[in-house]
């Protein structure tokens, strides 16, 4: 390199600096970050959430489903190899730091036509080689690169993000499919043995119609019963295999392939203490959808400083050589090299650079717009969930004391009609009032079951859990 380029090339490094803005993590609001606005006996506020939350319901065969959920999903697959994409996009970027190559050779055969006089002749046949080598290396003098690196790496971090976030969704919604399962095989039994109960009162009024004893209107009220407590059977079997298929495709497989232990489950597991919930700060810490959009942001920023640097010269340093050799001049092959700085500039006309400018600033307006919103979205799923779980515990309770009572109600009724003290329609009076109940309790058994998930997913916990693939971290 010739020796006065050498003050100007270190006069361009040392006075270096990266165009657009300097991204600073923006800070949600203090309220969000206290504790959550509901309360209850059910949380614990105090304890954190544990990543697999799901052993809180310390059912193994949940365990197991869970874990081969999250080897062998297809959507997470798919996120997989998105974030393959996304970091083999960042390895692109930071190659621009680097010299450019371009290297290039040939080697011919042939012969061509050389005029004289007016008269043209062939030339004899003859080789050619050639070669040629280019080097080139930009400046990062205005931080375009750097800026394009900055902006690659947080694209990465929020692809990682997302995948996170599909992790979330794959484990509370595999909890969920088998809650659900559990819970439709309870509701499924109760409607079995609400329609036998019915069954054998049907039974004792025909028997006792035949004795003459009761009427043929205590048998059409009591057939009606049996056949409207039947009928909520198929119904129950349908929402339970259906369950059992979404089981099957969040586990990777097919719908012949229905995990046993689902299958044999026939009542819903509830968490053995009170629900790890911890507050904002450790929500906003953990929800992978929150550090998707901040991340996004921070991207969105860094191409900022890229289009800024369009305004600016492009400025590299470069050199090539190229060598020519032909048989018929034997020691005067050619050679030629050259070596020096290129610029680049679209000034005056910078009105695109500009216009460019104002888009990406526009975008990342929109980009912090939307990461308030997601933390404003991410409080409310949490709040909506909180009061979900606090209030279907509530109604279970309630259903499960209205159970017990039906249930002694209807004891009552039949002793008392044996005793011919009561009618017999004093007796299905408490027999479809008890049936009711049972009925109510179970479905609100999978409500709550369901809430719970809920809460879980809202809480945005489970990514963690056998993550191997380091993590994306720095800025530059």
């Amino acid at each position: 390199m010739h020796k006065s380029l050498l003050p100007l090339l270190a006069a361009l490094l040392a006075g270096g600096c990266a165009a657009g803005p300097d991204y600073h993590r923006p800070e949600p609001k203090a309220a969000a970050s206290g504790a959550f606005v509901t309360q209850a006996n059910a949380f614990d506020p105090t304890a954190p959430l544990p990543d697999q939350w799901w052993k809180l319901y310390n059912d193994p065969a949940l365990d197991a489903l869970v874990a081969q959920a999250l080897v062998a999903n297809t959507d997470l697959r798919v996120a997989a190899a998105n974030l393959a994409k996304a970091r083999a996009t960042l390895s692109e970027a930071k190659a621009g730091r680097l010299p450019a190559t371009d290297i290039n050779g040939g080697v011919s055969y042939g012969d061509g036509m050389q005029g004289a006089g007016g008269a043209f002749t062939q030339d004899q046949a003859q080789w050619s080689q050639n070669g040629s080598l280019a080097l080139s290396w930009e400046v990062d003098l205005f931080g375009r690169v750097s800026r394009a690196v900055e902006a690659a790496r947080a694209d990465a971090q929020a692809v990682e993000a997302a995948r996170d976030a599909v992790r979330v969704t794959v484990a509370a919604e595999t909890t969920r499919a088998y809650l659900d399962a559990c819970s439709y095989a309870h509701a499924l039994g109760v409607a079995q043995d609400s329609w036998r109960v019915s069954t054998d009162s049907l039974g004792l009024v025909t028997a006792q119609e035949k004795a003459g004893s009761v009427g043929k209107f205590d048998v059409e009220r009591a057939a009606a019963a049996a056949a409207s407590a039947r009928a909520a059977i198929p119904a129950l079997e349908a929402q339970h295999q259906v369950a059992l298929f979404e089981l099957a495709a969040l586990l990777g497989a097919t719908p012949a392939d229905i995990p046993l232990s689902a299958r044999q489950c026939m009542t819903p597991p509830a968490p053995v203490a009170a629900l790890p919930v911890g507050d904002g700060a450790s929500l906003l810490r953990r929800r992978p959808d929150l550090r998707q959009a901040e991340r996004q942001l921070a991207a969105d920023t860094a191409r900022i400083g890229v289009a800024t640097a369009a305004l600016y010269p492009k400025i590299s340093l470069g050199g090539s050589g190229n060598v020519f050799r032909n048989d018929s001049v034997r020691g005067n092959d050619s050679l030629s090299f050259s070596v020096g700085p290129l610029l680049s500039w679209s000034f005056p006309n910078i009105s695109v650079a500009r216009a460019r400018i104002r888009q990406a600033e526009a975008q990342g307006d929109a980009s912090l717009a939307a990461f308030d919103g997601t933390v404003i979205t991410a409080l409310k799923q949490v709040e909506q969930a909180l009061t979900n779980v606090g209030r279907e515990q509530e109604r279970l309770a309630a259903l499960d004391e209205a159970e017990i009572r039906s249930a002694r109600a209807f004891d009552f009724a039949s002793q008392r009609y044996r005793a011919g003290s009561v009618s017999l329609l004093d007796v299905l009076v408490a027999q479809s009032a008890l049936l009711d109940a049972r009925t109510a309790q179970a479905t609100a058994l999978q409500r709550l079951s369901t809430a719970r998930v809920d809460l879980f997913k809202a809480l945005g916990g489970g990514w963690q859990s056998g993550n191997a693939s380091a993590p994306i971290t720095g800025v530059r």
